[in-house]
Protein backbone atom coordinates (compact mmCIF):
# COMPACT_ATOMS: atom_id res chain seq x y z
CA UNK A 1 0.00 0.00 0.00
CA UNK A 2 1.21 3.70 -0.97
CA UNK A 3 1.90 5.75 1.93
CA UNK A 4 0.19 9.02 2.07
CA UNK A 5 3.72 11.14 1.71
CA UNK A 6 4.41 9.30 -1.15
CA UNK A 7 0.89 9.91 -2.49
CA UNK A 8 1.12 13.21 -1.46
CA UNK A 9 4.36 13.36 -3.29
CA UNK A 10 2.93 12.15 -6.77
CA UNK A 11 0.38 14.44 -6.28
CA UNK A 12 2.49 17.63 -6.03
CA UNK A 13 4.92 16.51 -8.46
CA UNK A 14 1.79 16.33 -11.15
CA UNK A 15 0.72 19.62 -9.97
CA UNK A 16 3.88 21.36 -10.75
CA UNK A 17 4.00 20.14 -14.27
CA UNK A 18 0.18 20.97 -14.71
CA UNK A 19 0.94 24.79 -13.65
CA UNK A 20 3.80 24.58 -16.02
CA UNK A 21 1.18 24.27 -18.85
CA UNK A 22 -1.67 26.42 -17.24
CA UNK A 23 0.65 29.37 -16.66
CA UNK A 24 0.27 29.74 -21.17
CA UNK A 25 -3.31 28.35 -21.20
CA UNK A 26 -5.14 30.72 -23.67
CA UNK A 27 -8.55 32.21 -22.24
CA UNK A 28 -10.41 30.93 -24.40
CA UNK A 29 -9.50 27.40 -22.94
CA UNK A 30 -10.06 28.05 -19.18
CA UNK A 31 -13.27 29.61 -19.86
CA UNK A 32 -14.36 26.78 -21.79
CA UNK A 33 -13.28 24.35 -18.84
CA UNK A 34 -15.22 26.29 -16.24
CA UNK A 35 -18.93 26.65 -18.03
CA UNK A 36 -18.22 22.64 -18.89
CA UNK A 37 -17.88 22.10 -15.04
CA UNK A 38 -20.74 23.90 -14.55
CA UNK A 39 -22.77 21.94 -16.69
CA UNK A 40 -21.48 18.45 -15.50
CA UNK A 41 -22.71 20.31 -11.80
CA UNK A 42 -25.89 21.08 -12.56
CA UNK A 43 -26.22 18.07 -14.56
CA UNK A 44 -24.93 15.68 -11.63
CA UNK A 45 -26.73 17.75 -9.15
CA UNK A 46 -28.51 15.08 -7.70
CA UNK A 47 -25.57 12.61 -7.56
CA UNK A 48 -24.15 15.36 -5.65
CA UNK A 49 -27.09 16.02 -3.14
CA UNK A 50 -26.76 11.94 -2.59
CA UNK A 51 -23.01 12.02 -1.80
CA UNK A 52 -23.96 15.06 0.60
CA UNK A 53 -26.29 13.62 2.27
CA UNK A 54 -24.03 10.37 2.82
CA UNK A 55 -21.67 13.66 4.37
CA UNK A 56 -24.04 14.74 6.43
CA UNK A 57 -24.77 11.22 8.01
CA UNK A 58 -21.18 11.39 9.10
CA UNK A 59 -20.82 14.70 10.39
CA UNK A 60 -24.14 13.70 12.91
CA UNK A 61 -22.17 10.94 14.11
CA UNK A 62 -19.29 13.33 14.50
CA UNK A 63 -21.12 15.16 16.58
CA UNK A 64 -20.82 18.23 14.33
CA UNK A 65 -22.34 21.67 15.71
CA UNK A 66 -25.39 23.51 14.14
CA UNK A 67 -23.76 25.80 12.56
CA UNK A 68 -21.04 23.34 10.80
CA UNK A 69 -23.65 21.21 9.51
CA UNK A 70 -25.32 24.43 8.03
CA UNK A 71 -22.26 24.79 6.08
CA UNK A 72 -21.84 21.62 5.08
CA UNK A 73 -25.46 20.92 3.86
CA UNK A 74 -26.06 21.15 -0.06
CA UNK A 75 -29.41 21.42 -1.58
CA UNK A 76 -30.42 22.27 -4.95
CA UNK A 77 -30.64 26.19 -4.32
CA UNK A 78 -26.76 25.59 -3.12
CA UNK A 79 -25.57 23.67 -6.21
CA UNK A 80 -27.49 25.83 -8.36
CA UNK A 81 -25.62 29.19 -6.30
CA UNK A 82 -22.38 26.56 -7.36
CA UNK A 83 -23.30 26.73 -10.89
CA UNK A 84 -23.63 30.49 -10.74
CA UNK A 85 -20.57 31.07 -8.98
CA UNK A 86 -18.48 28.97 -11.74
CA UNK A 87 -20.13 30.81 -14.76
CA UNK A 88 -19.41 34.09 -13.17
CA UNK A 89 -15.85 33.13 -12.57
CA UNK A 90 -15.67 32.25 -16.11
CA UNK A 91 -17.13 35.25 -17.39
CA UNK A 92 -14.01 37.57 -15.54
CA UNK A 93 -11.79 38.91 -17.44
CA UNK A 94 -8.18 36.65 -17.33
CA UNK A 95 -5.76 38.22 -14.94
CA UNK A 96 -2.55 36.40 -16.40
CA UNK A 97 -0.52 38.77 -18.73
CA UNK A 98 -2.21 41.78 -17.63
CA UNK A 99 0.08 44.83 -17.61
CA UNK A 100 -0.02 46.19 -14.40
CA UNK A 101 2.45 49.38 -14.98
CA UNK A 102 4.67 50.49 -17.81
CA UNK A 103 6.76 53.18 -18.39
CA UNK A 104 10.49 53.65 -20.40
CA UNK A 105 13.74 54.60 -18.31
CA UNK A 106 16.10 57.09 -19.85
CA UNK A 107 18.50 53.92 -20.64
CA UNK A 108 16.21 53.23 -23.59
CA UNK A 109 14.61 50.35 -21.61
CA UNK A 110 11.07 49.65 -21.93
CA UNK A 111 9.70 48.07 -18.84
CA UNK A 112 6.41 46.30 -18.18
CA UNK A 113 5.17 45.01 -14.92
CA UNK A 114 2.73 42.01 -15.90
CA UNK A 115 0.64 39.74 -14.32
CA UNK A 116 1.77 35.84 -13.62
CA UNK A 117 -0.09 32.89 -11.80
CA UNK A 118 1.54 32.16 -8.02
CA UNK A 119 2.06 28.29 -9.65
CA UNK A 120 0.62 25.81 -7.23
CA UNK A 121 -1.81 26.91 -4.60
CA UNK A 122 -2.60 24.12 -1.63
CA UNK A 123 -6.10 24.80 -0.30
CA UNK A 124 -6.65 23.01 3.04
CA UNK A 125 -10.68 23.53 4.03
CA UNK A 126 -13.52 22.29 6.69
CA UNK A 127 -17.06 21.52 6.44
CA UNK A 128 -17.79 23.48 3.09
CA UNK A 129 -17.55 21.41 0.13
CA UNK A 130 -18.57 24.45 -2.37
CA UNK A 131 -15.28 25.19 -1.42
CA UNK A 132 -14.12 22.95 -3.94
CA UNK A 133 -15.75 24.63 -6.45
CA UNK A 134 -14.93 28.26 -5.73
CA UNK A 135 -11.07 27.35 -5.33
CA UNK A 136 -10.64 25.25 -8.54
CA UNK A 137 -12.41 27.87 -10.23
CA UNK A 138 -10.55 30.53 -9.03
CA UNK A 139 -7.33 29.06 -9.18
CA UNK A 140 -7.83 27.52 -12.98
CA UNK A 141 -8.58 31.32 -13.87
CA UNK A 142 -5.55 32.47 -12.43
CA UNK A 143 -3.61 29.98 -14.27
CA UNK A 144 -2.95 28.10 -11.00
CA UNK A 145 -2.56 24.43 -10.45
CA UNK A 146 -4.81 23.21 -7.48
CA UNK A 147 -4.24 20.65 -4.99
CA UNK A 148 -7.63 20.70 -2.83
CA UNK A 149 -7.68 18.94 1.20
CA UNK A 150 -11.59 19.06 1.75
CA UNK A 151 -12.54 18.14 5.23
CA UNK A 152 -13.06 14.78 6.79
CA UNK A 153 -16.68 15.56 7.04
CA UNK A 154 -17.29 16.74 2.94
CA UNK A 155 -15.33 13.66 1.65
CA UNK A 156 -18.04 12.48 -0.84
CA UNK A 157 -19.60 16.35 -1.71
CA UNK A 158 -15.82 17.03 -2.63
CA UNK A 159 -15.53 14.01 -4.61
CA UNK A 160 -18.94 14.44 -6.94
CA UNK A 161 -18.01 17.96 -7.31
CA UNK A 162 -14.00 17.74 -8.33
CA UNK A 163 -15.24 14.99 -10.96
CA UNK A 164 -17.35 17.55 -12.26
CA UNK A 165 -14.56 20.18 -12.30
CA UNK A 166 -12.31 17.48 -14.07
CA UNK A 167 -14.53 17.01 -16.77
CA UNK A 168 -14.45 20.33 -17.48
CA UNK A 169 -10.73 20.29 -17.69
CA UNK A 170 -10.81 17.44 -19.82
CA UNK A 171 -13.52 18.95 -22.35
CA UNK A 172 -11.09 22.10 -22.92
CA UNK A 173 -8.16 20.01 -23.49
CA UNK A 174 -6.63 21.23 -20.85
CA UNK A 175 -4.17 18.77 -18.43
CA UNK A 176 -6.40 17.12 -15.66
CA UNK A 177 -3.79 17.52 -13.12
CA UNK A 178 -4.77 21.18 -12.92
CA UNK A 179 -7.32 20.25 -10.37
CA UNK A 180 -6.63 17.45 -7.89
CA UNK A 181 -8.21 16.29 -4.92
CA UNK A 182 -6.44 14.81 -2.11
CA UNK A 183 -8.31 11.00 -1.92
CA UNK A 184 -7.65 10.12 1.69
CA UNK A 185 -9.47 11.53 5.26
CA UNK A 186 -5.86 10.71 6.39
CA UNK A 187 -4.80 13.90 8.60
CA UNK A 188 -0.88 13.13 7.80
CA UNK A 189 -1.72 14.27 4.18
CA UNK A 190 -2.34 17.99 5.77
CA UNK A 191 1.06 17.63 7.41
CA UNK A 192 2.57 16.77 4.02
CA UNK A 193 0.99 19.67 2.17
CA UNK A 194 2.34 21.89 4.96
CA UNK A 195 6.06 21.00 4.18
CA UNK A 196 6.04 20.52 0.52
CA UNK A 197 7.91 23.51 -0.47
CA UNK A 198 8.99 22.54 -3.90
CA UNK A 199 5.72 21.66 -4.69
CA UNK A 200 3.42 24.19 -3.39
CA UNK A 201 3.58 28.11 -3.80
CA UNK A 202 1.22 29.26 -1.10
CA UNK A 203 -1.19 27.52 1.10
CA UNK A 204 -4.98 28.95 1.85
CA UNK A 205 -7.05 27.22 5.15
CA UNK A 206 -10.47 27.39 5.53
CA UNK A 207 -12.17 26.55 8.73
CA UNK A 208 -12.12 27.01 12.26
CA UNK A 209 -9.60 28.67 14.33
CA UNK A 210 -7.71 25.22 15.64
CA UNK A 211 -7.14 24.20 11.63
CA UNK A 212 -6.02 27.86 10.55
CA UNK A 213 -4.00 28.10 13.66
CA UNK A 214 -2.22 24.40 13.17
CA UNK A 215 -1.53 25.77 9.55
CA UNK A 216 -0.25 28.74 10.55
CA UNK A 217 2.12 27.57 13.09
CA UNK A 218 3.38 24.53 11.16
CA UNK A 219 3.58 25.47 7.15
CA UNK A 220 6.89 26.17 5.71
CA UNK A 221 4.72 27.17 2.85
CA UNK A 222 3.67 30.52 2.48
CA UNK A 223 0.17 31.45 3.97
CA UNK A 224 -2.77 33.23 3.12
CA UNK A 225 -5.21 33.27 6.07
CA UNK A 226 -7.55 34.68 8.61
CA UNK A 227 -7.92 33.19 11.96
CA UNK A 228 -11.30 34.09 12.87
CA UNK A 229 -14.10 36.33 11.45
CA UNK A 230 -14.65 38.43 15.04
CA UNK A 231 -17.19 40.75 13.44
CA UNK A 232 -18.47 43.81 14.92
CA UNK A 233 -21.68 46.46 14.23
CA UNK A 234 -20.97 49.69 15.31
CA UNK A 235 -24.79 51.85 15.73
CA UNK A 236 -23.32 55.33 16.68
CA UNK A 237 -25.56 57.92 18.15
CA UNK A 238 -26.34 59.25 14.35
CA UNK A 239 -27.99 56.27 13.07
CA UNK A 240 -30.83 56.00 11.39
CA UNK A 241 -33.28 53.69 13.74
CA UNK A 242 -34.40 51.45 11.08
CA UNK A 243 -31.30 51.06 8.81
CA UNK A 244 -29.69 50.06 12.31
CA UNK A 245 -32.74 47.32 13.16
CA UNK A 246 -32.30 45.90 9.53
CA UNK A 247 -28.64 45.58 9.56
CA UNK A 248 -28.52 44.33 12.88
CA UNK A 249 -30.64 41.66 12.45
CA UNK A 250 -28.93 40.14 9.14
CA UNK A 251 -25.90 40.92 9.78
CA UNK A 252 -26.29 38.05 12.67
CA UNK A 253 -29.28 35.65 11.94
CA UNK A 254 -28.87 35.07 7.82
CA UNK A 255 -26.14 32.62 8.43
CA UNK A 256 -24.70 32.08 11.74
CA UNK A 257 -21.83 29.83 10.70
CA UNK A 258 -19.93 31.77 8.15
CA UNK A 259 -17.25 34.47 8.96
CA UNK A 260 -18.79 37.33 8.05
CA UNK A 261 -21.70 37.18 10.70
CA UNK A 262 -21.36 39.51 13.56
CA UNK A 263 -19.49 38.53 16.84
CA UNK A 264 -19.87 41.48 18.69
CA UNK A 265 -22.47 44.79 18.81
CA UNK A 266 -21.46 48.22 20.10
CA UNK A 267 -24.03 50.55 20.80
CA UNK A 268 -23.49 54.17 21.51
CA UNK A 269 -24.74 55.71 24.71
CA UNK A 270 -26.65 58.37 22.56
CA UNK A 271 -28.30 55.87 20.56
CA UNK A 272 -29.42 53.63 23.51
CA UNK A 273 -30.76 57.24 25.21
CA UNK A 274 -32.00 58.00 21.97
CA UNK A 275 -33.92 54.37 21.27
CA UNK A 276 -33.67 52.49 24.23
CA UNK A 277 -32.72 48.72 23.85
CA UNK A 278 -34.35 48.25 20.39
CA UNK A 279 -31.79 46.57 19.00
CA UNK A 280 -31.19 44.20 21.20
CA UNK A 281 -34.98 43.17 21.76
CA UNK A 282 -34.59 42.67 18.03
CA UNK A 283 -31.89 39.91 18.51
CA UNK A 284 -34.26 38.48 21.68
CA UNK A 285 -36.75 38.43 19.70
CA UNK A 286 -35.34 36.32 16.55
CA UNK A 287 -33.72 34.00 18.93
CA UNK A 288 -30.33 34.74 19.51
CA UNK A 289 -28.66 34.82 22.56
CA UNK A 290 -27.09 38.04 24.02
CA UNK A 291 -24.06 37.89 26.35
CA UNK A 292 -24.00 41.56 27.81
CA UNK A 293 -22.57 43.79 30.88
CA UNK A 294 -23.86 46.40 32.84
CA UNK A 295 -27.00 48.69 31.77
CA UNK A 296 -27.86 45.77 29.02
CA UNK A 297 -28.44 42.78 31.82
CA UNK A 298 -31.46 45.54 32.57
CA UNK A 299 -33.07 44.32 28.94
CA UNK A 300 -34.88 41.15 29.74
CA UNK A 301 -33.81 37.65 28.38
CA UNK A 302 -29.94 39.08 28.27
CA UNK A 303 -27.55 37.24 30.03
CA UNK A 304 -24.24 37.89 31.62
CA UNK A 305 -20.97 37.87 29.06
CA UNK A 306 -17.97 35.79 29.90
CA UNK A 307 -14.62 38.00 29.70
CA UNK A 308 -13.50 36.03 26.72
CA UNK A 309 -17.25 37.02 24.83
CA UNK A 310 -16.03 39.96 23.77
CA UNK A 311 -13.22 38.67 20.82
CA UNK A 312 -14.69 35.46 20.39
CA UNK A 313 -16.34 33.77 17.01
CA UNK A 314 -19.64 32.10 18.30
CA UNK A 315 -20.50 30.60 14.49
CA UNK A 316 -24.08 30.60 16.49
CA UNK A 317 -26.81 32.37 17.46
CA UNK A 318 -25.02 34.27 20.24
CA UNK A 319 -23.59 37.68 20.50
CA UNK A 320 -21.83 39.80 22.62
CA UNK A 321 -23.29 43.46 22.99
CA UNK A 322 -21.21 46.88 24.75
CA UNK A 323 -22.65 50.26 25.44
CA UNK A 324 -19.88 52.37 24.23
CA UNK A 325 -18.83 56.42 24.66
CA UNK A 326 -18.81 57.08 20.80
CA UNK A 327 -16.75 56.23 17.64
CA UNK A 328 -13.08 56.45 19.52
CA UNK A 329 -14.08 53.75 22.31
CA UNK A 330 -15.86 52.01 19.56
CA UNK A 331 -12.59 51.53 17.94
CA UNK A 332 -10.65 50.58 20.67
CA UNK A 333 -13.29 48.04 21.34
CA UNK A 334 -12.33 46.60 17.89
CA UNK A 335 -8.87 46.87 18.09
CA UNK A 336 -8.65 45.24 21.64
CA UNK A 337 -10.70 42.26 20.67
CA UNK A 338 -11.27 42.08 16.62
CA UNK A 339 -9.37 40.21 14.20
CA UNK A 340 -9.03 42.55 11.51
CA UNK A 341 -11.68 40.68 9.22
CA UNK A 342 -14.72 42.48 8.80
CA UNK A 343 -16.05 45.52 10.73
CA UNK A 344 -19.53 48.06 10.15
CA UNK A 345 -20.43 51.40 10.97
CA UNK A 346 -24.19 52.52 11.08
CA UNK A 347 -24.29 56.14 11.39
CA UNK A 348 -25.46 59.05 9.13
CA UNK A 349 -22.69 61.31 10.25
CA UNK A 350 -20.17 61.30 7.47
CA UNK A 351 -17.65 62.24 9.79
CA UNK A 352 -17.89 59.56 11.84
CA UNK A 353 -17.93 56.87 9.01
CA UNK A 354 -14.59 58.30 8.02
CA UNK A 355 -13.28 57.93 11.60
CA UNK A 356 -13.90 54.25 11.32
CA UNK A 357 -12.43 53.73 7.85
CA UNK A 358 -9.73 55.66 8.76
CA UNK A 359 -8.93 53.98 11.88
CA UNK A 360 -9.47 50.63 11.63
CA UNK A 361 -7.34 48.54 9.65
CA UNK A 362 -9.12 45.64 9.14
CA UNK A 363 -9.66 43.70 5.61
CA UNK A 364 -13.18 44.92 5.40
CA UNK A 365 -14.85 48.37 6.43
CA UNK A 366 -18.49 48.60 5.55
CA UNK A 367 -21.00 51.92 6.26
CA UNK A 368 -24.55 51.12 6.47
CA UNK A 369 -24.44 47.43 5.68
CA UNK A 370 -24.06 44.28 6.95
CA UNK A 371 -21.36 42.36 7.69
CA UNK A 372 -22.67 39.15 5.70
CA UNK A 373 -21.30 41.40 2.45
CA UNK A 374 -17.74 39.86 3.43
CA UNK A 375 -18.00 37.61 0.31
CA UNK A 376 -16.24 37.69 -2.80
CA UNK A 377 -19.15 36.59 -4.61
CA UNK A 378 -20.79 39.54 -3.58
CA UNK A 379 -17.64 41.99 -4.33
CA UNK A 380 -17.96 41.08 -7.95
CA UNK A 381 -15.43 38.12 -7.82
CA UNK A 382 -17.69 35.48 -8.95
CA UNK A 383 -16.24 33.21 -6.10
CA UNK A 384 -13.57 33.66 -3.05
CA UNK A 385 -10.84 31.39 -2.19
CA UNK A 386 -11.30 33.13 1.23
CA UNK A 387 -10.77 35.73 3.17
CA UNK A 388 -7.16 36.87 3.69
CA UNK A 389 -6.61 39.42 6.76
CA UNK A 390 -2.93 39.33 6.70
CA UNK A 391 -0.72 42.48 5.47
CA UNK A 392 0.69 40.58 2.40
CA UNK A 393 -0.58 41.48 -1.19
CA UNK A 394 -3.98 39.47 -1.08
CA UNK A 395 -5.95 40.81 1.50
CA UNK A 396 -10.11 40.75 1.80
CA UNK A 397 -11.86 38.37 -0.31
CA UNK A 398 -8.86 36.47 -2.25
CA UNK A 399 -10.59 36.18 -6.18
CA UNK A 400 -8.34 35.09 -9.33
CA UNK A 401 -6.44 38.43 -9.49
CA UNK A 402 -5.38 38.05 -5.46
CA UNK A 403 -3.64 34.68 -6.74
CA UNK A 404 -1.45 36.36 -8.63
CA UNK A 405 2.14 37.60 -8.78
CA UNK A 406 3.67 39.74 -11.21
CA UNK A 407 7.31 39.73 -13.40
CA UNK A 408 9.27 42.55 -15.35
CA UNK A 409 9.21 42.11 -18.81
CA UNK A 410 12.07 44.48 -19.89
CA UNK A 411 12.83 45.56 -23.67
CA UNK A 412 15.85 47.11 -25.28
CA UNK A 413 17.53 47.71 -28.19
CA UNK A 414 21.24 46.64 -27.50
CA UNK A 415 20.99 48.65 -24.45
CA UNK A 416 24.20 48.02 -22.53
CA UNK A 417 24.46 49.70 -18.94
CA UNK A 418 27.15 52.40 -18.77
Amino acid sequence: MVSVAVQMQDIGRRARAAAAELAFASAERKHAALIGAAEAVWAQRQAIIDANCEDQVYAEAKGLSPAMMDRLRLDEGRVRAMVDGLRAVAEQRDPVGEVMAEWDMPTGLHIRRVRTPLGVVGVIYESRPNVTADAGALCLKSGNAVILRGGSESFHSSQAIHACLVQGLRQAGLPEDAIQLVPTRDREAVSAMLGMVEYIDVIVPRGGKGLVGLVQREARVPVFAHLEGICHVYADGAADLEKARRVVLNAKTRRTGICGSAECLLIDWKFYTKHGAVLIEDLLAAGVEVRTEGELLKVPGTVQAAPDDFGREFLDMIIAAKLVDGVDEAIAHIRRHGSQHTEAVLTEDQAVADRFFQRLDSAILLHNASTQFADGGEFGMGAEIGIATGKMHARGPVGAEQLTSFKYLVTGDGTIRG
